[in-house]
């Protein structure tokens, strides 16, 4: 018997390795229904599995798929194989036109279009998602039915108007809200307002050489950000490192400190239970946007899977299959119910609205309805750019300053993009070889 190709695929896994447990009963079943292959599946924290990918390419034994979170799209694209040829291939490319590969359906024109077109370039798929979300609006039906509430704010005038009404509550929460200080936030305003970070559109038609986080979208934002803990309305929860600052605002909105949050659409899993354990029932409404504007899109978040280039064509076919495998309806539906990341494909989002579950978790669909609301462009789609991860942070402290200083925020903003700018400049001055050497710390994610 003919021992089965080895396919091996890196994949991120967030806060408990177990986060990977479904994907590893899929990879099984995968090998059941493929028996001439056998799934090498690693799970890497994910600001740990750039680095590894590009220490492994160094030594020329990089997997054939490896799964990077949003903000490393731009170090996927830049790493190099020991002879200087690109890492990683188009995976539109690789498919070469076919609409199966080895019994798989390629779905590519099934994935809902924002999510597709953020890994595109010159609308080639350059990677294919894997997991998809977006920054939404939380609130606690009770308190607001309470304050007279009717429906969700979606604009910043609707939502510091629905605070006013929850301050004015005899017994109410002691703010109206609360969200974490993330660059991911900035990038929503950013792009919500139709304002680029980058050049080059966004980094989007070619490499990003200037940033700019203190353009008026990014300036009204931060004013009327510190306009609403000025009026007593916003709770800061200070902890800005990038990984852990999400904990403080939830943490107060289950408590019912607060009438609102902030969060991305995954947290629905667990803000949904938790909160029916508190004694509220959970509802949801889109990413507030500024209302004297036309809302343009918002940023995806997420991951998406990189497919190695100069495979064997035997083992290139079946990393395809694979992703088109973990990626078919019925798991794009188990992986949603089973997570809460986003159904990102239309087989699959029909599947669960004819199952009711849209009905029974209405939570759940608002985000599907504000990413097919993006006009497409690239300032909606996002900034793309190395060390992308390094200016979320730059955007974090200034707003801390902003919070807890008074520092004005024009003047912090500028002051930010400068430190933004050397962190783009050294990542740039590293790829083309400018005097830095060639480390895998250089595209750390973190």
């Amino acid at each position: 018997m003919t021992e089965p190709r080895v396919l091996s695929v890196w994949l991120n896994y967030y806060i408990f390795p177990s986060s990977l447990d479904q994907t590893r009963e899929m990879a099984e079943q995968f090998e059941r229904e493929h028996p001439e292959y056998r799934v090498d599946l690693r799970g890497l924290p994910y600001n740990d599995l750039a680095e590894e990918v590009a220490a492994a390419a160094e030594r020329g034994e990089a997997p054939a798929v490896a799964e990077f979170f949003l903000t490393g799209g731009q170090e996927a694209r830049d790493l190099r194989r020991p002879d200087g040829k690109p890492l990683f291939t188009s995976v539109e490319k690789a498919i070469g036109g076919r609409t199966e590969i080895l019994g798989e359906t390629v779905n590519l024109d099934d994935i809902v279009g924002t999510v597709r077109e953020y890994y595109s370039q010159d609308g080639e798929l350059l990677s294919l998602p894997a997991r998809a979300s977006s920054a939404i609006l939380y609130g606690n039906r009770a308190v607001l039915e309470a304050a007279g509430i009717t429906e969700m704010p979606s604009t910043w005038a609707e939502l510091e108007a629905a605070c006013a009404a929850v301050a004015a509550l005899p017994d109410g929460p002691e703010y109206g809200i609360s969200w974490p200080n993330h660059g991911w936030l900035f990038q929503q305003e950013a792009a919500q307002q139709g304002v680029p970070i980058l050049d080059n559109d966004n980094g989007r038609s070619g490499r990003a050489e200037r940033v700019d986080l203190a353009s008026t979208a990014l300036v009204d934002y931060a004013i009327w950000w510190k306009r609403l803990q000025d009026l007593g309305y916003f709770l800061y929860c200070e902890d800005i490192d990038t990984n852990s600052c999400w904990g403080g605002p939830f943490e107060a909105f289950v408590q019912q400190r607060v009438a609102f949050t902030i969060s991305s659409s995954v947290t629905a899993g667990a803000l949904a239970p938790s909160a029916e354990a508190a004694g509220f029932e959970l509802v949801a409404g889109r990413f507030p946007y500024n209302g004297d504007l036309p809302c343009v899109g918002n940023v995806v978040g997420g991951d998406s899977m990189w497919l190695a280039d100069g495979l064997d064509p035997e083992i290139r076919d079946g990393a395809l299959a694979f992703m088109f495998f973990l990626n078919n309806p019925d798991n794009v539906v188990e992986r949603h119910r089973h997570s809460f990341y986003m159904p990102f494909t239309r087989t699959a989002i029909d599947r669960l609205e004819n199952d009711g579950w849209f009905a029974e978790k209405p939570y759940t669909k608002v985000v599907i309805g504000q990413l097919d609301d993006s006009d497409h462009s690239p300032v909606a789609l996002g900034p793309l750019c190395g060390n992308l991860d390094g200016i979320q942070l730059v955007l974090a402290q200034a707003m801390h300053e902003v919070l807890t200083e008074g520092a004005d925020p024009k003047e912090r903003l500028v002051r930010a993009t400068e430190d933004a700018q050397r962190l783009l400049d050294e990542y740039n001055a590293f790829v083309r070889g400018e005097g830095a050497p060639r480390s895998p710390r250089n595209i750390r994610l973190s």
